[in-house]
């Protein structure tokens, strides 16, 4: 079966949009994600025997009207849509699109909004076939199965699909991919479908590619959108061997990555799993570098670990200087640990990307200013200051809706004309706007310090490669800062750094 899987086209005009961070939007510093979700697709459906497209739009910045040429030549049986709360609307017109080109189109929409609002997301349009609800791999391989052999749809696991007359019909949740070994290697679609120059992460050296070692997480902060609504609490591993035979892979086969990026929610979740793997680099002498997501609590003997290993930058979520906000946000997390995580990252030479939410429950003008102080003491190399962005699905977005904090229920505002994001939670004594200005102060006050000013001026001669990263990263970002300190408008969820973990 020919099967075209989309990243579609949105607000080309302003930009790429990136529609698989965890906070969709088009990235002023420049961050451009991988459409990664959507490519583990692609490789279980070429392991069933089908001939897949993975097209991602954005990142070749192809026109709606380029891609539906695309598919009126190819004539696929089955789209593959991903769709997100900011581009619903656009995603769906898109997939209406696409059917009116191709007589007999099945189209099958993806992603965590779907997830979280299957039977909305149908209603939308008549044109809409069915919506894969959590992780979608084998469900888009069984729906396209079922279609090869003219069976109906409705035995498939894990679907919200339009039965015969046009009603809504929901199938037997899906069972969580259990073991993770079965799924090809992400790289290797990259590699026949994507250019890797293409993308970008503020954070990481460039070229970079993005794997997955686990999926899900295990903590409970209310605000994470894809434990809650893609991949579930619990976390599961790939065998060390397995993540460590890809590592292997893109040394050979991907010569020019100069990092890779490991998206796993926490990949220091289980440390005794960490350990393990950062040995096992070792004992193959892989000289490739590294770069994750992790949580202020990870103890300095992994982070030696992890910096023996090649890993060279830590992307954590430090949040708020109030413990207060931060058990508000089950963050599961003291100040106490942040400052020794901190200290244990600077002994372990390892770099860290400070993340700083701000607006979430429990959050006062006070706590604000206290989040700014811990951002300075803890020193990190980059740093990001944003509004809570809350989605469907989430306690954050049940919290907000519920006590009327809400600015829109429109989910094409959650994005502003040109693309970038749009706060949209606000609340008596703490303003949309007052998050906004807060972020723009607290982005100039870190980063224009001489003392950091001075720091980064070292590294750049010091570091070349690192040096060369930052200033790659800062030129754009810097434009903005200043720019921002003129004039007030929405909150871009990035930095210098990178994006919200």
């Amino acid at each position: 079966m020919r099967i075209i899987v989309l990243n579609s086209p949105y607000k080309e005009e302003h930009g790429r949009f990136s529609r698989a961070s965890r906070s969709p939007a088009i990235a002023k510093g420049g961050t451009f994600y991988y459409p990664i979700w959507l490519a583990y697709a692609t490789g279980v459906l070429e392991q069933a025997g089908h001939e897949v497209r993975l097209v991602d739009a954005p990142a070749r910045r192809l026109s709606v009207a380029r891609v539906l040429e695309l598919v009126r030549d190819w004539r696929p049986q089955l789209a593959v849509v991903d769709v997100t709360t900011p581009s619903v609307y656009h995603d769906v017109e898109v997939a209406a699109a696409l059917k009116a080109a191709v007589d007999g189109l099945f189209i099958l929409l993806v992603g965590a909004h779907v997830s979280a609002l299957p039977e909305e997301t149908l209603e939308l349009s008549p044109c809409i076939d069915a919506c894969a609800i959590r992780e979608y791999d084998y469900t888009v391989r069984d729906v396209a199965a079922a279609l090869e052999r003219g069976h109906d749809v409705g035995s498939v696991a894990g679907l919200c699909y339009r039965g015969p007359r046009g009603e809504v019909v929901r199938t037997p949740a899906r069972q969580l991919i259990d073991n993770l070994d079965e799924l090809p290697f992400v790289t290797r679609v990259y590699e026949r479908h994507l250019h890797i120059e293409d993308y970008f992460y503020s954070n990481a050296r460039h070229p970079v590619v993005t794997i997955l070692s686990g999926r899900g997480c295990p903590n409970r902060c209310v605000y994470c959108v894809l434990p809650q609504v893609m991949n579930g609490r619990a976390y599961r591993r790939r065998s060390v061997e397995n993540v460590v035979d890809e590592l292997e892979y893109i040394a050979k086969s991907l010569p020019k990555v100069k990092d890779v990026f490991f998206e796993d929610d926490t990949l220091t979740a289980n440390p005794l799993w960490t350990r393990a793997l950062c040995d096992e680099i070792v004992r193959r002498r892989l000289r490739l570098r590294w770069t994750c997501n992790t949580r202020a609590d990870v103890d300095l003997e992994t982070l030696q670990r992890m910096r023996s290993a090649g890993c060279r930058l830590v992307c954590v979520g430090y949040e708020s200087g109030d413990q207060r906000v931060l058990d508000a946000m089950k963050k599961n997390l003291t100040l106490e640990q942040v400052h020794r995580f901190a200290k244990h990252a600077k002994t372990a030479r390892i770099l860290v990307h400070g993340c700083f939410l701000v607006g979430g429950p429990g959050e006062t003008p006070g706590s604000l200013q206290a989040t700014l102080r811990l951002a300075k003491e803890l020193r990190p190399d980059t740093a990001q200051f944003y509004p809570i962005m809350v989605y469907p699905g989430t306690e954050a977005y049940a919290w907000a809706e519920g006590n009327g904090y809400l600015t829109t229920t429109n989910f094409g505002e959650w994005l502003t004309e040109d693309g970038l994001h749009n706060t949209i939670v606000s609340r008596p004594g703490l303003s949309n706007e007052d998050l906004v200005a807060f972020c723009d102060e607290a982005r100039r006050q870190f980063y224009l310090r001489p003392r950091y000013m001075l720091a980064k001026a070292w590294e750049i001669l010091t570091h070349p490669r690192e040096g060369r990263r930052f200033v790659k990263s800062f030129r754009t970002f810097a434009k903005y800062l200043f720019r921002r300190a003129r004039h007030g408008s929405s909150c871009n969820q990035r930095s210098a750094g990178g994006e919200t973990k």
